[in-house]
């Protein structure tokens, strides 16, 4: 069964659900996340998640879209709840996880998602600790492994399409900074995709404290040596299987499809990997407000809807086209609203989980001893993270990352000289988002195309407003 995997690790011949268009691009393509300096044409168009020339086959179809009054709604809730994140998580939680499973607003997302994951806090009560790991020389064994992987992670995001590029020069940090923070677990293939993920929606320390907390508290165990932890969830998969889908389950016993042949990519890269982009990023403000139940459902949700029925079990009658089957979803269920709302309709708790862990993990003790790797237990989402992980207000307390002070003009300077002599005013600063502002630049001009120069211009145009009245203007990512 492990035959294929070499030392508990995916083989590099990894194979993606989702069709790209492999002969259009090449590896040793200049063009990256930089437009300008990689060569960026016109030719070569990206869709609103940054994939080029539809590698993400099915997003555009498959993507709900939502009104922009509605979106920015959405947008003033988050800031909000982002804002007193402790009392909304203690407090109303049913009600941020409600907001989560309609889905974070894109530009917002990056911040939400390290709030619910914890990384926030973690980072906060860390500081200066990436910084040093980054500082520091990895162990050759790990550089050489994750320099081989990175050209390999989403090689049509204009992110990482260029070899040595600012995302994939981001990843090997992030990658290296964690088998420095967990030597004894080291590199996983499966780390990588899930580190790229994180890094399109946020800067690479608030994405190495992302990637730990996955690893630490959602999915333990899952990228240690021998791949025991994800062996334990493929068997509470199937034990879920059988009372969601006796169909399917008696289909997979019979012709002795054992779960981790089909569900170890899907689980330990959260679906990364599997999913079209817009149904990916549904999945994953799910998954990290609610825990790794979300993962479980998405995987019932797609066997029930491959092989739930008879007539579906007649397309594939031996174990060879079972797999097959498995390898090739049919686009219609991975469709964001059917898989959506599929997943919140699925009857399986937190609890059923962790009980069927319980029967899974003594059965396994009976035939194969005790779990070689000691993972920490698993925590089921954002709340079970923060009531275990004592914070402070100032550890959730949003920082400016950007700080830029605008020369004010000098008769401006010698009013505000003056009036600050006379102490009848106090000075004032104000904290603006960076993604609001660019949010905003599309709602002023929805023309598809807009030049860098216009960009710059409306950019422009919003500073001068603010600096009228602050000198200062901190801005946050």
């Amino acid at each position: 069964m492990m035959a294929q995997q070499e030392n508990g690790r995916l083989s590099s011949e990894d194979t993606v659900s989702v069709m790209t268009l492999g002969s259009q691009f090449d590896e040793e393509s200049s063009f990256g996340s930089d437009s300008e300096i990689n060569g960026f044409t016109s030719s070569r168009q990206t869709d609103k998640y940054g994939f080029i020339g539809g590698a993400q086959k099915y997003s555009t179809e498959s993507a709900q879209e939502v009104p922009l009054e509605v979106l920015r709604h959405r947008e003033a809730k988050w800031l909000d709840m982002l804002n007193h994140w402790d009392k909304w998580i203690s407090k109303r939680f049913k009600k941020v996880r409600l907001r989560c499973q309609k889905g974070i607003p894109p530009s917002l997302r990056g911040r939400a998602w390290l709030y619910l994951s914890g990384g926030k806090v973690k980072r906060e009560q860390n500081s200066g600790k990436f910084k040093e790991l980054d500082s520091m020389d990895g162990d050759p064994k790990w550089v050489d492994v994750i320099e081989r992987d990175l050209h390999r992670q989403f090689p049509f995001h204009e992110m990482f399409v260029s070899r040595g590029g600012h995302g994939q020069q981001d990843l090997f940090r992030v990658l290296k900074a964690y088998t420095l923070y967990r030597p004894d677990e080291g590199y996983c293939q499966a780390q990588a995709p899930i580190a790229a993920v994180l890094l399109m929606h946020m800067p690479a320390e608030d994405a190495f404290w992302g990637l730990v907390q996955i690893c630490e508290k959602y999915l333990p165990g899952y990228y240690s040596a021998g791949l025991e932890a994800i062996q334990l969830d493929g068997e509470i998969l199937n034990a879920l299987l059988k009372r969601v889908s006796p169909p399917a389950y008696r289909h997979l016993e019979k012709h002795k499809i054992e779960p981790i042949l089909y569900m170890t990519e899907w689980f330990m890269c959260a679906f990364s990997r599997t999913l079209p982009w817009s149904s990916v990023l549904r999945v994953w403000d799910m998954f990290l407000c609610d825990g790794v139940k979300i993962i479980f459902r998405v995987g019932l949700v797609l066997l029930k809807s491959m092989l739930g029925s008879r007539e579906k079990l007649k397309a594939c009658p031996g174990q060879y086209e079972t797999m097959e089957l498995l390898r090739a979803l049919e686009p219609h269920y991975m469709q964001e609203g059917f898989l959506v709302h599929q997943v919140l309709e699925l009857p399986i708790s937190s609890r059923d989980v962790e009980r069927e862990h319980r029967v899974q993990l003594k059965r396994w003790r009976k035939i194969h001893g005790e779990l070689s790797y000691k993972s920490p237990p698993r925590m089921h989402g954002a709340h079970a993270i923060m009531s275990a992980e004592p914070h402070t207000r100032q550890d959730l307390r949003q920082k400016p990352t950007i700080i830029v002070q605008y020369p004010l003009p000098s008769d401006t300077q010698s009013e505000f000289a003056r009036v600050k002599k006379r102490s009848t005013i106090r000075k004032r600063c104000i904290l603006i988002p960076l993604r609001a502002i660019l949010v905003q630049i599309r709602y002023i001009c929805p023309i598809k195309d807009i030049s860098p120069v216009t960009s710059c211009t409306i950019f422009h145009t919003f500073f001068s407003f603010f600096v009228k009245i602050n000198k200062y203007i901190y801005i946050y990512i």
